[in-house]
Formats: C-alpha cells, sequence, structure tokens
C-alpha cells in the first residue's frame, strides 16, 4: 500500500484494489495540551486514542449500514487500528459539518453576546471549510455554490443528512445516560454515482459529550458507550 496523506489524527494509505486504508493514531486536536474537537492544529497525544476512536467510528458505521445510510465504510481491524473505506471525493478542499444541540465551544466564542453556555440550539448545522490557515472559516449555502463547492441541492442533502445521522448518534449516546452536545461530520462524494455519502470519523474525539453536566472524555466515553 502506499501512504497518500498524513492527517492530524490518521494517515492514510491507497490500496491496490483502488479502497483506502485509515490508519487511526493517538494525536488529538486541542490547545496548550487541552483537548478540543473544534481546534485546528494537534494540541497533544492520549495514548489509546486511535483504538478508542475506531471503536465507536466502527460501531456507528455499522448501524449505519443496517439503516442503508450513506458512508464509505467497507471494514475495521480493531487490533491493528485500521479502517478500509472507499475512495471519496472532497467538496472543495473539504468541508466540515457541525450540528449543535447546546451552545459551547466555538459558538459561544461567535456569539456569546447573544448566547449562553449550554442553551438549547435544537440541531443548529453549520458548515466550514477545511482551511487551518484561515481557522475553519464559516460559509453558507450561497458562498458554497458561488465557488462552486456544491449546490445548494446538495448543500440541503448534506444538512438532512447531518441532521438525521447526528439524531441516531445522539439517541444511541442517551440510552446510556449521555447527552451530545455538538458534532463535527465530514462527507464526501462516493461512487460511479458520486452519491454524498458520510465520511472520516465518528469517535469521542470529534464530539462533545456529557453526563450530568459533566464534559466526558474521548477515552471514559468509549468505555461508557461499549461498557468496557
Amino acid at each position: 500500500m502506499k501512504l497518500k496523506y498524513i492527517g492530524k489524527t490518521k494517515d492514510v494509505y491507497e490500496l491496490e484494489d483502488g479502497n483506502y486504508l485509515l490508519k487511526f493514531k493517538d494525536d488529538v486536536t486541542g490547545e496548550d495540551g487541552v483537548f478540543d474537537p473544534g481546534a485546528n492544529a494537534v494540541g497533544l497525544s492520549i495514548e489509546g486514542m486511535g483504538q478508542s476512536g475506531l471503536k465507536l467510528t466502527t460501531f456507528f458505521f455499522e448501524r449505519f449500514k443496517e439503516m442503508k445510510i450513506p458512508t464509505h465504510y467497507i471494514k475495521s481491524n480493531i487490533k491493528e487500528g485500521t479502517m478500509t473505506v472507499l475512495p471519496a471525493t472532497f467538496f472543495g478542499n473539504g468541508v466540515e459539518v457541525i450540528c449543535r444541540y447546546k451552545a459551547v465551544g466555538s459558538f459561544i466564542r461567535r456569539y456569546g453576546m447573544y448566547a449562553e453556555e449550554g442553551q438549547e440550539l435544537d440541531a443548529y448545522v453549520e458548515v466550514t471549510l477545511k482551511d487551518d490557515d484561515r481557522n475553519d472559516p464559516l460559509i453558507t449555502d450561497e458562498g458554497l455554490e458561488m465557488l462552486k463547492i456544491m449546490t445548494k441541492e446538495e448543500y440541503k442533502l448534506l444538512v438532512d443528512l447531518t441532521r438525521k445521522i447526528s439524531g441516531i448518534i445522539k439517541e444511541e449516546l442517551s440510552k446510556k445516560d449521555l447527552e451530545l452536545y455538538d458534532i463535527k461530520l465530514e462527507f464526501g462524494r462516493v461512487g460511479k454515482d458520486s452519491h454524498i455519502a458520510l465520511i472520516d470519523e465518528i469517535s469521542g474525539g470529534n464530539m462533545r459529550v456529557y453526563k450530568s453536566g459533566k464534559y466526558i472524555e474521548p477515552l471514559q466515553l468509549e468505555k461508557i458507550f461499549l461498557n468496557e
């Protein structure tokens, strides 16, 4: 296999059959040694984080497969810390879609004049461009269409899929008395028909989860959720 890309939390390899292998790492995003799923740079390394993230990712992608929700997932190897996926084409150089149920993190940093920490947001969806140099700027559906990144119809489908997927994750977490505050998802075009599909991962590293008002760290989240 051929190394194609070194990412913040995963390395990407191209396989001989045209599919890709994602190698999960222990690095996580944050600042000054403090984990932050909304940060744009690796802030620290947590032992076991890669395998933990893959376990949660595998659980949810298998769940989505059962529900016929489109993803790039093929299979995973927890012991090796790898996931085999279909090739996907990014929207532009990549977009991130955030679904917010509570006002925390960058939402409060931007809108703190109007919002209170922890207030209800009712599955509010934001789309940002993947651009570390510009701190992943927010962009509207009109901006995405004008810059030929995606059409307004694709944007609507993206938002609908985000709310559906986030709702499923929120419901699954609630079964363990865990509350999803926000989550960051990624999508791409997959297959010969270039249909929109969920890509990347679903782990504690890209969501904020609380229990009884207390934030749950990613490694602890995996243990609570998977009963380990």
